[in-house]
C-alpha cells in the first residue's frame, strides 16, 4: 500500500498540495494521505482529499517523532519531532516496515513537501 505524507504552511492551498504530490511521484496508487494530527483537519487537506478521493490519516506526533527520515529541516523537528512531516507521516502511516520511494519533495511556491512511502499498512 502506498501512503502520500503531507507537509505545508497554514497558507497553503489545494494547488500547492497538488504541486507537492506531482513533485513526489503523483497520486497513482496511493491509498491515503497523511500528515500531522494537528493538520489534518486543514480546510486545504480537506479539499484536496475529497478531489483524490483519498482519506486522510491524522498521526499523533508521538508516532512522528519515531520516524527515521532522510530529509532534516530544524523548524519541523521543532514543530513534529522529526525531521520531515511528509516523509515522517508517510513512513508512519504505511505502517512498519514501510519504505519511502524517495525523499520529499517541494512544491514549486515553498508552501508544501510531499513524501510517498509503500508498506503493508496499518
Amino acid at each position: 500500500m502506498k501512503i502520500a505524507g503531507l507537509g505545508f504552511r497554514k497558507a497553503a492551498g489545494v494547488a500547492s498540495l497538488r504541486d507537492a504530490l506531482a513533485a513526489a511521484g503523483g497520486a497513482e496508487g496511493v491509498a491515503a494521505l497523511a500528515t500531522a494530527d494537528s493538520k489534518a483537519g486543514s480546510a486545504a487537506l480537506q479539499a484536496f482529499a475529497r478531489e483524490l478521493g483519498l482519506p486522510v490519516r491524522a498521526i499523533a506526533s508521538a508516532s512522528l517523532a519515531a520516524m527515521a527520515t532522510v530529509s532534516w529541516s530544524d523548524r519541523v523537528a521543532a514543530h513534529v519531532g522529526a525531521g520531515s512531516l511528509a516523509e515522517a507521516a508517510a513512513l508512519a502511516a504505511a505502517g512498519p516496515g514501510a519504505r519511502l520511494l524517495a525523499p520529499r519533495a517541494k512544491s514549486a511556491d515553498g508552501m508544501a513537501t510531499a513524501a510517498i512511502a509503500e508498506g503493508q499498512g496499518e
